[in-house]
């Protein structure tokens, strides 16, 4: 039996925490002409041009992950970006700091034909699939990754630093051997006690 275009959005849609782009729900059958109806009715909820959300989908723990990670798409549709950094800490839960704003490394040759909005930090690099874990609608840097990354962009307190270490390595998330193997090894081994 052929799913139906309500059907194929939601199953789109449920991967990425509610959220979809035009070019998604145009890929599964919905012309451009009709979204209209669907934003009057209250079906289709407008986040921001291009991207939108399932009205009664169920909040989920962190839908700005999902979000903004659709914002960072190229022309393609495709994603770009990879939370890092302090955002990444805060999603493994490593250290006690609350970021103020959210970081995203996206590939060298980003670009945008919008202003950055202010909630994001933006990183360009070109990341190694060993590096980044997939989650629900969005992909984050590795627990070793992101200690790397603040250690050497030093974007936070030192003791936060020395804290996320431990809670990696208490927790399971990354081994000392990880560590002494990794190429920043020099970096992460004078925060180990």
């Amino acid at each position: 039996m052929k799913q139906n275009s309500k059907e194929r959005l939601f199953e789109v849609a449920d991967r990425q925490q509610g959220y979809f782009t035009s070019q998604q729900a145009e890929e599964c059958g919905y012309p451009r002409s009709n979204f209209h109806r669907f934003l009057k009715s209250g079906e289709w909820i407008r986040e921001i041009r291009g991207i939108y959300r399932i009205a009664r989908y169920p909040t989920q723990d962190r839908p700005e992950l999902a979000f903004w990670t659709l914002w960072s798409r190229n022309k393609k549709g495709e994603p770009q970006g990879i939370w890092s950094h302090e955002t990444a800490l805060d999603i493994h839960e490593l250290s006690d700091i609350m970021p103020a704003k959210m970081h995203l490394t996206v590939p060298q040759g980003f670009r945008r034909n919008q202003i950055i909005p202010k909630v994001l930090v933006l990183h360009y690099g070109n990341l190694v699939r060993m590096d980044i874990e997939v989650r629900q609608g969005y992909c984050v840097t590795t627990p070793l990754k992101t200690l790397i990354d603040v250690v050497k962009d030093q974007s936070i307190s030192l003791d936060q630093i020395e804290l996320g270490i431990q809670q990696a390595l208490e927790r399971g998330l990354v081994s000392k051997r990880e560590i002494q193997r990794s190429e920043s090894a020099n970096l992460l081994e004078k925060f180990i006690r």
